[in-house]
């Protein structure tokens, strides 16, 4: 999207969208939102950019929402332990969250590998396509 257009869904004008977007202009929680709501990106991401300390988080969690998934998950706990979180032990907490990335991170390796896996088993039946060591097809000679 154009400055002018993620202004004007935002309803502001646009020097003022270019001094928000510059980091210049009135930051609040409620205009990050509606500037995420406008971009279809996750307003939780892109906060947690300045933790991470990499801008392409922001970008790597637009389509999924990664973080206001997780969030919403952190509400629910809140939710149903209230003040039972405090009984939560660092060990459990670190636990727990390493278990869910490396689920995640073999997740993503056995999309690949399926993906790969399917290629190679299939690719034959239909003419003139071998698979890659990568999955992707080649072209086979002409006969």
């Amino acid at each position: 999207m154009r400055s002018s257009e993620v202004a004007r869904a935002m309803g502001m004008p646009l020097r003022s969208y270019e001094h928000f977007e510059s980091g210049r202009g009135r930051f609040t929680f409620d205009r990050l939102v509606r500037f995420a709501e406008v971009t279809n990106s996750d307003a939780l991401a892109i906060i947690a950019v300045l933790a991470l300390k990499s801008p392409e988080f922001a970008l790597r969690c637009a389509d999924n929402k990664l973080m206001t998934i997780f969030m919403i998950a952190m509400s629910e706990l809140n939710e149903e332990l209230g003040d039972d979180i405090t009984f939560l032990e660092p060990g459990i907490l670190i636990g727990a969250f390493t278990r869910v990335a490396k689920d995640l991170s073999e997740h993503i390796a056995k999309r690949d590998l399926f993906a790969e896996t399917w290629l190679k088993e299939r690719s034959s039946k239909i003419q003139g396509a071998r698979p890659l060591e990568d999955g992707r097809l080649r072209r086979r000679p002409a006969d």
